[in-house]
């Protein structure tokens, strides 16, 4: 198809990216989508050896017949609740038919007029700033293909292909947005939100590289064209590219940003337009920075759809759907709001501690744990320490383990005793970060190894002013400057206190007794 207009030469007035999304989610089910055999997508099995997760169905041998993998399709529903989703009474089973080596039936199980969730939407930060609404067209339940490659063992390279089946079977979620986004940063916001989401819910591990989630955005551009005399001008729209299996967040940027541009030099040399079979699927070299041609898109007649004949359709009652429903956890952008507001902290605070399910889970116990010691005058002020005591002290002994901090090895009642000790001044700030780790791995409680290690703080008087006397003696230029007003140079002074004690007397009751003494 061509424009009336010559290409080469029009002026573009104004350009708009449109992209749809959709998303490959693999769920962590034990088992197969049609069969009993292993999940690849199941932690207990990401490192099988090839072709070890198969079975007769998986290979598609004469005589073997599916059977449906409930837990999938319970995990799917809490998906499509998550996204506001109406889930369907009735869906039913499609044959989706195309040849490929890592498909051994010469067809795929999915779900073609009649998917599992439809209708939703969801809201996220815009990077223009508020909110931006996104449609969900579907959610529907198929299953993964197996998988190419092209090295040996031992990575040695391979002149032909290899099949690995054991992907193949792995119950796949493909969730379809409406073309709502027009910028490649809201494609990503959603991206890690959707994540987020599916990770919250528990319905797969999402481990980019190991292709638990992949994202297919859909492009195209609208070009606003200049008319005669500076009057509105034809508008066009150039031919949709679907750009497949991308696994990662900086890919799915690039790929859209590259296509922005790309589309429209395309348009200036070839003149086409969208319309039928003027799709396009390209991949992204992630090395060259850009998208290329695979194959022309095929359209839904392409793949012949029919009912499958072999499986049962799916009918959800009310009372199976509210089952399912009462399993879905509050969300993670409701707890990044909840989280803000309930305990005052920092917007990157409370996403790095959301970004992580069980790190989100432990920090709350923490904070339920803090407030039973009645050390906290407010669930706020509980909720801010322990925010930041995760976050900067619990991280830092998890990285030196290479862990993450809910498996660092320390209870949250263990965390909650040392913000109960700090709050009561009963430890100083300054053992804090000791006494978290001399907790990992124990099974005392934070005043037990607090008193053990030494790390009590002093409250004799007596002695803390001797010890005060002995660091003026020995700082005596310092004090000379904090007796003329010089309050920096106080610092000096404490330290040598802190010195002198081993840090175990409180820094503000330092700062106080050096001051009284110096005449401030």
């Amino acid at each position: 198809m061509a424009t009336t207009v010559d290409p080469k030469t029009a002026r573009i007035v104004r350009s708009t990216i449109k992209v749809g999304l959709e998303i490959h989610i693999e769920l962590a089910t034990r088992t197969k989508m049609f069969t009993r055999v292993p999940n690849a997508a199941h932690p207990s099995h990401y490192d099988e050896a090839p072709n070890t997760l198969i079975d007769p169905v998986v290979c598609a041998l004469p005589g073997a017949l599916p059977v449906m993998n409930k837990a999938a399709v319970e995990m799917s529903m809490m998906v499509g609740i998550a996204l506001g989703c109406q889930i369907a009474g009735y869906s039913k089973w499609d044959r989706k038919n195309y040849y490929y080596p890592d498909l051994p039936k010469g067809y795929q199980i999915s779900q073609y007029d009649l998917p599992l969730c439809h209708d939703g939407h969801v809201e996220i930060p815009a990077v223009a700033g508020g909110m931006r609404g996104i449609g969900i067209i579907r959610a529907h339940l198929e299953e993964d293909t197996g998988k190419l490659g092209h090295e040996l063992p031992g990575g040695h390279e391979y002149a032909g292909s290899l099949v690995d089946l054991n992907r193949a079977g792995t119950p796949l979620l493909e969730v379809v947005t409406a073309p709502d986004f027009d910028c490649a940063d809201d494609v990503v916001t959603f991206a890690e939100e959707l994540r987020n989401i599916c990770r919250f819910l528990g319905v797969t591990e999402g481990i980019m590289q190991k292709g638990h989630m992949r994202f297919e955005p859909n492009i195209n551009m609208v070009l606003e064209l200049e008319g005669v005399g500076g009057m509105g001008g034809e508008t066009i729209k150039t031919p949709i590219v679907e750009v497949k299996n991308l696994n990662s967040f900086r890919a799915v940027k690039g790929a859209i940003e590259h296509e922005a541009v790309r589309q429209v030099e395309e348009w200036r040399a070839t003149g086409r337009v969208m319309g039928r079979g003027m799709k396009q699927t390209r991949g992204w070299d992630d090395i060259a920075l850009k998208t290329v041609l695979q194959r022309e898109k095929e359209d839904a007649h392409d793949y012949r759809y029919f009912p499958e004949p072999d499986l049962v359709p799916v009918e959800v009652s009310a009372a199976w759907r509210d089952e399912v429903a009462a399993r879905v956890p509050e969300l993670p952008m409701a707890r990044r709001n909840r989280y803000l507001a309930a305990y005052g902290l920092a917007d990157i605070d409370v996403r790095n501690l959301v970004d992580d399910r069980n790190t989100c889970l432990f920090f709350e116990a923490c904070v339920k744990a803090a407030m039973a010691t009645g050390a906290f005058k407010s669930e706020k002020d509980a909720g801010y320490a322990a925010g930041k005591l995760v976050l900067n002290i619990g991280a830092k002994h998890a990285n030196e383990r290479g862990v993450a901090v809910h498996a660092v090895g320390i209870a949250a009642e263990q965390v909650a005793g040392i913000l109960a000790l700090r709050e009561q001044g009963t430890v100083g700030a300054q053992s804090v970060d000791a006494l978290f780790g001399a907790l990992i791995g124990s099974s005392d409680t934070a005043l037990a190894v607090a008193e053990r290690s030494g790390f009590v703080m002093v409250r004799d008087e007596g002695q803390l002013l001797a010890w005060v006397d002995a660091a003026i003696a020995a700082n005596e230029a310092a004090a000379n400057d904090v007796r003329a007003g010089k309050m920096a140079a106080i610092g000096r002074i404490v330290g040598s206190v802190m010195k002198l004690s081993g840090g175990k007397v409180d820094a503000k009751s330092v700062n106080d007794a050096i001051k009284s003494r110096l005449g401030q």
